[in-house]
């Protein structure tokens, strides 16, 4: 993973397009036994379809990029194999919650989840119920996951105009900053009561990010470099 880059822009120019991804196809045999493997270890894992990424382009303040589809299979044998193909990327929108008092308010996914134990704000690989015509909608995707993963909606919040892009290589983090009106404790509880209401919650916790102090290794680092650079700015 390449050291990251953050690109802030106020655009995003996401086509998507079919497209043949032979590591997909040369490969399918040992996904699927993979997958399987993974699946009798988390028996809720899902097969479902997902968008990755290819050409990502950084012009001006806009990012342009072409999206296929794929099963989720693929996905995860490609991130837990190291990424083989390293024309592609996995890339995904995020909510950055941040409460009055400037505290992050990032979620730890929850041990049945293929990220368990990580720490991240809300978020995931696009699918699609993203897509809107021949183009994905990463700011809609942000705000679904984001009611899903923490019961907030769009009256909670105000979205920044602006998107952070944080490009390692493999992934694309597209971050906007969402300010909520309510100090960081009074946010993880109203967060925590909505979790403690679900039957099997994407989340396991949350956790508050106030100085780079509070950044730990379970958070993956294309967050704590948006983060750093936001403590930074201050």
């Amino acid at each position: 993973m390449t050291q990251p880059a953050i690109h802030r822009v106020s655009a995003l120019d996401l086509a998507v397009a079919p497209f043949n991804w032979r590591f997909a196809e040369e490969r399918r045999a040992e996904i699927d036994a993979h997958f399987a493997e993974k699946q009798r270890e988390k028996p809720q894992l899902w097969n479902g379809r997902v968008l990755l990424g290819r050409d990502p382009v950084f012009a001006g303040e806009r990012l342009a990029a072409s999206y296929f589809e794929t099963d989720f299979a693929s996905f995860l044998a490609w991130r837990d194999w190291g990424f083989p193909d390293k024309t592609v990327f996995n890339g995904f929108g995020m909510g950055a919650l941040r409460a009055s008092d400037g505290a992050f308010a990032l979620g730890e996914m929850g041990p049945h989840t293929a990220n368990a134990g990580r720490v991240y704000f809300p978020s995931g690989t696009p699918d699609l119920d993203d897509v809107r015509g021949d183009a994905l909608d990463i700011a809609g995707s942000v705000a679904r996951e984001l009611e899903e993963e923490t019961g907030l909606t769009a009256a909670d919040y105000r979205s920044d105009a602006q998107w952070h892009c944080v490009f390692t290589g493999p992934a694309l983090a597209m971050i906007t900053i969402l300010q909520v009106d309510m100090p960081g404790a009074a946010l993880r509880e109203r967060i925590e009561a909505n979790l403690a209401a679900q039957q099997q919650p994407e989340l396991a916790a949350i956790h508050l990010v106030r100085a780079p102090g509070d950044l730990t290794a379970a958070m993956p680092r294309f967050v704590t470099a948006f983060i750093e650079a936001q403590f930074a700015c201050r």
